[in-house]
């Protein structure tokens, strides 16, 4: 009997023992939620003096592949949902921060995916700038503001995913204790799109990273500026791209363009290594040679960085298909102009004359689309000259070598999503390309892209 006493208080002592040590630094993280857009369409160069969007909830889960009804999703701002944040997505140039959504605590782990929710009208929203709607624009060519619906379609109700491919290192983690700070960067001149009824529709872009408490650790700065004059550059568009290598081609995380002095300004950046790819054309409709400076991260000061000017744009134009198979589809799309930078990397091109990183449309039925199809054109203004490109270096000023001379060779990628998904790929494959040589003034037509295996 004293023997199994003793095996026993053994064993509730090694079990205690082990509960003890399963709990300790288990505690939960706090993760303190922001929102941030540098954009390129605010006014006075783009259409819209304002786009504000009012956020009810921010949910996250551990599961890459959760789907809208998983119970993994855990709620990160749970005070939202009776007070909801309405943000300007234009705000105020080079401003890091347009709001703050809460903070939460949160289990320690890997969290590979995030949807944002946003108010529908029916929403009482505090001081609402929207009148009548939880989410509005206004227009540069309106000296009113009158507020503009902007159309939803599953953003109130499921939410804007951001799947793991469009957060910082694929995944956020957090540790037991860890005060962490997560950043939701909205691409507002991506998002809104006009249909052809005039009415604009929310097709969400969104980011997510950590980031750092102080601004200063967390911005990527620089001026641009023509490498003739050594003055910036006026008159036009310069727009500016922070981009990531993913599977050798650079992809855009966050776009912006430069103000009236030339400078620029990505705040707040999630931690990582980025390449700034810049496409400029100035007020004679003069295009400069793209220029690519790589290996920069946050707290990165750029100084001066030169273009070359580079002549009349190129005009490249081409048709997208899209069909089941058998039957006409619609679906979102991207359109990108991409340039080799080196043996192994393509970047993305911004497109400085529509600013904006990349062309996004939806297929739709049309007469003029081939048979059994739904379709889109688009017209891309590019640059007829192969890129500068340098990488980093710390000091007033960057040096990118020249560009190459000789033939400048595009591949036009159309990217394909489910029609409102913000980013879910569509067709099989979801990525067509076509390659074509341009040169200053020309206009050039791209083979058809034509996606089937669609939903």
């Amino acid at each position: 009997m004293q023997l199994s006493r003793i095996i026993c208080l053994f064993i509730i002592a090694t079990t205690a023992a082990f509960l003890i040590g399963c709990s300790s630094g288990s505690g939960p993280a706090t993760v303190n939620l922001s929102l941030s857009d540098p954009a390129t369409c605010a006014s006075p160069q783009g259409p819209y003096r304002h786009i504000y969007v009012t956020i009810s909830d921010v949910q996250i889960n551990a599961s890459a592949s959760a789907a809208d009804n998983d119970p993994g999703w855990i709620d990160l701002t749970p005070n939202l949902k009776n007070n909801p944040v309405q943000a300007d997505l234009l705000g105020v140039a080079n401003q890091c921060f347009l709001a703050t959504l809460g903070s939460s605590g949160l289990a320690p782990g890997s969290y590979q995916q995030m949807r944002v929710i946003l108010a529908d009208n029916s929403v009482s929203v505090n001081g609402n700038k929207c009148s009548a709607y939880a989410n509005c624009l206004m227009l540069t060519s309106d000296p009113t503001n009158t507020p503009i619906n902007i159309l939803m379609s599953s953003e109130t109700t499921t939410g804007i995913k951001i799947p793991s491919g469009q957060i910082a290192g694929g995944q956020f983690t957090v540790a037991s204790g860890d005060n962490k700070d997560l950043n939701i960067d909205f691409n507002a001149c991506a998002s809104v799109v006009v249909q052809g009824n005039g009415q604009y529709r929310m097709k969400p872009v969104l980011h997510a990273g950590e980031v750092a408490l102080q601004s200063t650790s967390t911005s990527i700065s620089g001026l641009v500026i023509d490498s003739a004059t050594q003055q910036p550059i006026v008159g036009g568009n310069v727009v500016v791209a922070l981009e990531q290598n993913q599977n050798g081609i650079d992809r855009v995380v966050m776009e912006t363009v430069t103000n009236s002095a030339g400078t620029f300004s990505f705040c707040p950046v999630a931690t990582g290594t980025y390449d700034v790819v810049i496409a400029a054309i100035n007020g004679a409709s003069t295009t400069y040679a793209p220029t690519v400076i790589t290996g920069v991260a946050p707290g990165n000061a750029l100084g001066n960085i030169p273009m070359t000017a580079a002549g009349a744009p190129a005009t490249i134009a081409g048709t997208i298909t899209s069909s089941t198979g058998s039957a006409a589809t619609a679906v979102d799309l991207s359109v990108s102009a991409l340039l080799s930078a080196g043996s192994s990397l393509m970047v993305t091109v911004p497109l400085a004359a529509q600013s904006a990183s990349t062309a996004r449309l939806t297929t739709v039925n049309d007469v003029s689309c081939a048979a059994g199809t739904d379709c889109a054109t688009y017209s891309l203004s590019a640059p007829a000259a192969n890129p500068s490109i340098g990488a980093y270096v710390s000091g007033p000023a960057q040096s990118p070598a020249p560009p190459a001379s000789g033939t400048v060779s595009y591949t036009v990628e159309g990217r394909s999503y489910v029609p409102g998904s913000a980013g879910q790929s569509d067709c099989s494959p979801s990525s067509m390309q076509s390659s074509l040589a341009v040169t200053p003034g020309a206009n050039v037509s791209a083979t058809t892209l034509a996606f089937t295996g669609c939903q």
